[in-house]
């Protein structure tokens, strides 16, 4: 009886469990990072809304699906390096700086180019999903 009792307390201690919205983008983050690392566009963008816009404006969904597909077939090795992630909180919506290093290489032991992009993206909660529906970069190296 008393097994019982533990067990259903567990089962209804677990069902509350919730993850926070901010760990929730980090995680998001994450699995994009790995996608690009994996060489995997389409998996990155499932975390871009349909209405995505980027660089002020001069960049959609498909235009970004278009960038990450020509640094796929550029580098045989990709990396990305984040620096620590800021996230906003604003309800429904998020704001997140980074600084990220993104690294290229055909094929070599150490990768061939380099750049360090300034990173500003608006995220929504799309049902218990969060999503990024804007961005913008600026190479700082």
């Amino acid at each position: 009886m008393k097994k019982t009792v533990a067990f259903a307390l567990w089962l209804l201690l677990g069902a509350c469990h919730h993850t926070p919205d901010e760990q929730r983008i980090r995680d998001a983050i994450a699995a994009m990072q790995r996608a690009v690392e994996a060489g995997k566009p389409r998996e990155f963008i499932a975390y871009v809304t349909s209405d995505f816009t980027g660089s002020d404006g001069t960049v959609d969904r498909d235009g970004l699906m278009n960038i990450l597909r020509v640094e796929v077939l550029r580098n045989e090795h990709a990396g990305v390096t984040l620096g620590p992630i800021d996230v906003q909180m604003q309800g429904e919506r998020a704001t997140v700086h980074v600084i990220a290093t993104l690294t290229g290489s055909a094929g070599g032991l150490l990768p061939d180019r380099a750049s360090v992009y300034a990173i500003t993206s608006g995220w929504r909660r799309e049902r218990s999903d969060w999503r990024c529906y804007n961005a913008s970069w600026e190479q700082k190296l």
